[in-house]
């Protein structure tokens, strides 16, 4: 579920995965503090995606590819 930053499909049909990406930005920014040698960079981008498109056609690829590299 990468192209839904790793939350289950029923906790984004739910609408719980805006509150389950900020929990797990929260935890990642704390262990970066916490124990920064660990860290060689920035911690993941946990912000939410927009629109999600099953089985894209080669159009909806590059609108999807689009909207993710701004």
């Amino acid at each position: 579920h990468s192209g839904i930053q790793f939350v289950t499909p029923a906790q984004r049909h739910a609408g719980q995965h805006n509150k389950v990406l900020a929990e797990r930005r929260e935890v990642y920014e704390e262990a970066k503090r916490n124990n920064p040698k660990r860290w060689a960079a920035q911690v993941r981008n946990w912000e939410p995606v927009g629109e999600v498109v099953l089985n894209p056609t080669a159009s909806t690829r590059r609108s999807s590819d689009l909207r993710r590299s701004a």
